[in-house]
């Protein structure tokens, strides 16, 4: 059985999600055995040992540097990054952040990742350099803290149209938002990789979704016949949650609410095994009765497009309206733990000043 068929059981038989090899609930309330945290740990070190002083000094900041909040998905040419970029590594260190990225990633999460980076160089051969210089090499690794499997610390890995951020609070692994998936173009349609589509699959769930709902439920779900210009959200380091506007699960059928679940499990699927489960568990927290389906702009393939899934504790956008439209931007951010912002909470409340 797969991962998510298995999330999608244990939520509608109302059973806990358990991750790690501690057996910590969703809450995050990870011990320090979780595997992934180990691993996690442990690619982050291999990493930064392989760095000179001086390349260690540009990839690494204390945990509590306002650095580790700044984030976003434009080019490098408009947001000025820090960290260490895969143009200055050497081809061996530029493998260790690689297996490091896979750590955060599933197999197929991995994958999507690589495919976004792969179209820089598609997208640098579309345009000619006549708008931003597009380089598959200026993505940046940055850690934060001293990695270790009970300690509070974070990694980012970053570029155009890719923003992951992971952030262990005493040993647990957090939902690890924002999350921002980005694909320029959208879908290849020329060349070896023509038909290349990174973020395919979640385009193909939400028209899936809004294919299956009658003419009653679209006039709930679809809010406006002009899609926004892009996310709503952005990049706000703490978004307030958006107008619970669309279509409620509630209102769906059980058919329907299946294929809502497809679309929150491309965001979940992405991820590593610890960090689904916490995703997972945040809709089940919520309810899937209790989140809504909203859509903006054309509902037919090649129109231009917007579609978000909200929860009380989560948001996932997706936006397709730029390039003809062949662009799209698209993020899970969770409204009370970007950035291990609950857990941190809680930690920091129990330390004693």
């Amino acid at each position: 059985m797969k991962r998510s068929a298995i999330g999608r059981m244990a939520m509608f038989l109302g059973l806990p999600v358990v991750i790690g090899l501690a057996g910590a609930s969703c809450g995050g309330e990870a011990g320090s055995g979780s595997q992934e945290v180990a691993q996690m740990a442990s690619g982050a070190d291999q990493f930064l040992m392989s760095l000179s002083d001086e390349e260690r000094e540009r990839a690494t900041f204390d945990f509590d540097s306002d650095e580790r909040e700044r984030f976003h998905f434009v080019p490098p040419e408009t947001f000025e990054r820090h960290g260490l970029p895969l143009e200055d590594m050497s081809t061996e260190q530029r493998s260790l952040a690689h297996d490091l990225l896979k750590t955060g990633l599933s197999q197929s999460g991995y994958m999507t990742a690589t495919e976004i980076i792969e179209l820089e160089a598609i997208l640098e051969a579309l345009e000619g350099g006549e708008a931003f210089s597009r380089d598959p090499d200026l993505y940046f690794v940055s850690v934060f803290g001293t990695p270790s499997t009970d300690g509070t610390w974070a990694w980012r890995f970053e570029g155009h149209h890719l923003s992951l951020h992971f952030t262990i609070i005493d040993g647990a692994i957090t939902v690890s938002a924002p999350t921002f998936l980005a694909a320029s173009p959208a879908e290849v349609r020329d060349g070896p990789r023509a038909g290349l589509r990174p973020l395919g699959s979640l385009e193909d769930a939400g028209r899936a979704l809004l294919a299956s709902l009658d003419a009653s439920q679209r006039e709930v779900a679809i809010l406006d016949e002009v899609a926004p210009t892009n996310i709503v959200s952005g990049v706000e380091l703490a978004p307030d949650p958006l107008s619970p506007v669309g279509i409620v699960g509630s209102d769906l059928t059980a058919a329907q609410r299946d294929l809502l679940m497809d679309v929150i499990e491309f965001y979940t699927s992405v991820m590593s095994d610890d960090i689904a489960a916490l995703r997972l568990a945040k809709v089940q927290d919520d309810g899937i009765e209790n989140v809504t389906f909203a859509w903006a702009g054309g509902t037919e393939y090649g129109d231009v497009s917007y579609f978000r899934v909200q929860g009380p504790s989560f948001l996932i956008e997706f936006d397709h309206t730029q390039r003809d439209p062949n662009h799209i931007h698209s993020a899970w951010r969770d409204f009370d733990g970007d950035f291990g912002r609950d857990l941190l909470r809680d930690h920091m409340a129990q330390v004693v000043h």
